[in-house]
């Protein structure tokens, strides 16, 4: 086997080495800092929200998101069905329960369904409480119907736009849509600080109440004192000075992403039996290779044929609704869409950090598998 091609690595450099060592050395090792208010404060900006509160994982910003917006035991949380596990897991952790809605053609969730489960909840006399949107491998869902369904229908919206940092929506940033949204700086996001997320706020109200969740609840009293159940969520001071450094970093970032997602559709456009997933105006974290059921190559023998030759790929989320964790659950809005997503999706390598000369070997490679009859396997007798 060749060298590998990985999917997605992060790309730290001497800024971030720079910006982690002068952390250490101001002396602000606990979880609170100057680094942790600067990432926030940056992060305020970049999203277009009054306040943000920086955290220990995409997860738990979700979390915390569903607990600021009055979500617990016996709610209903219309979730979209094609996404990671995080998004369902969260809801769990409140005590409420994941309606999972399907997605349309751009693998975003359906407005059209979305309405139709909204409208059934409110006859039913069980009222749909929230709403989780995701920027699926960074491009924003249709906010503008999705909000304006909320709102007629008295449900709050969270974006999950843990991949989606950086990417706009009608000229407004990701992360600015909703009465919360969530981001995630994991190690394969669009930035990273190693770990960590953030709960982006509606109000300096909504930010107070996630914070005081996110540090164990405590009173404002000298002795530890505690009315409420809390969390250990905050995010380091330390990971927060590595996650500054990776937002000055963001625009550049971009710009790689998006030569890779322009180069593998140049790819898609002279291939027959395969397409590139529409990012519009997305940061092209993930960029999605589409194969047609009746291409020479399904999506997992095409995956199986790269990793051959040292090329690590990745299929589509597996939706919700498929998950063993989540058997017996509503179809109720389940069109079929998001498995052929899932069946016909691949993830190319997308790393800050792949050289041309990588991309044009995983480029060649795709155009080769997908257009030559292969060898077949010799019977053994």
């Amino acid at each position: 086997m060749t060298a590998m091609i990985p999917l997605c690595l992060p790309s730290v450099g001497p800024g971030e080495e720079e910006a982690v060592i002068a952390a250490i050395r101001s002396g602000w090792i606990a979880p609170m800092g100057p680094q942790l208010e600067a990432f926030e404060a940056r992060l305020a900006e970049l999203t277009d929200r009054p306040s943000v509160v920086a955290v220990s994982s995409g997860t738990a910003a979700l979390h915390l998101a569903l607990l600021a917006a009055g979500v617990g035991e016996g709610d209903t949380v219309a979730v979209s069905t094609l996404t990671f596990a995080a998004t369902a897991n969260a809801v769990a952790y409140t005590g409420a329960q994941s309606l999972f809605i399907d997605c349309d053609d751009t693998g975003l969730m359906s407005a059209d369904l979305l309405a139709q489960a909204l409208a059934n909840a409110d006859r039913a006399g069980h009222p749909i409480t929230a709403i989780i949107v995701v920027d699926l491998y960074g491009r924003p869902a249709d906010y503008p119907r999705i909000c304006a369904l909320a709102k007629r229908h008295g449900a709050k919206v969270i974006a999950d736009a843990a991949e989606s940092l950086g990417a706009e929506l009608d000229g407004r940033p990701a992360g600015s849509f909703g009465d919360f949204a969530a981001l995630s700086f994991n190690g394969n996001k669009i930035v990273t600080a190693s770990s960590g997320g953030a709960v982006l706020c509606r109000d300096p109200e909504s930010a107070d109440q996630v914070r005081y969740l996110a540090t164990q609840a405590r009173q404002p009293v000298l002795h530890y004192e505690h009315t409420d159940v809390g969390f250990n969520y905050r995010l380091s001071n330390i990971l927060a000075a590595l996650g500054l450094a990776q937002l000055a970093r963001l625009p550049e970032i971009l710009v790689v992403k998006r030569a890779h997602h322009l180069a593998y559709q140049q790819m898609a456009d002279e291939v027959e039996g395969i397409a590139l997933l529409d990012a519009a105006d997305g940061n092209c974290w993930l960029s999605i290779l589409r194969i047609d059921p009746g291409a020479r190559l399904s999506a997992t023998e095409l995956g199986e044929q790269l990793l051959r030759e040292g090329i690590e790929t990745r299929p589509v989320f597996k939706p919700m609704h498929l998950q063993p964790v989540n058997a017996g659950c509503s179809l109720d809005y389940i069109s079929g869409r998001a498995q052929e997503f899932y069946a016909t999706g691949l993830a190319l390598p997308s790393s800050v950090d792949l050289r041309e000369s990588e991309r044009s070997q995983v480029i060649a490679a795709v155009r080769r598998l997908m257009t030559s009859v292969l060898p077949s396997t010799p019977e053994v007798v």
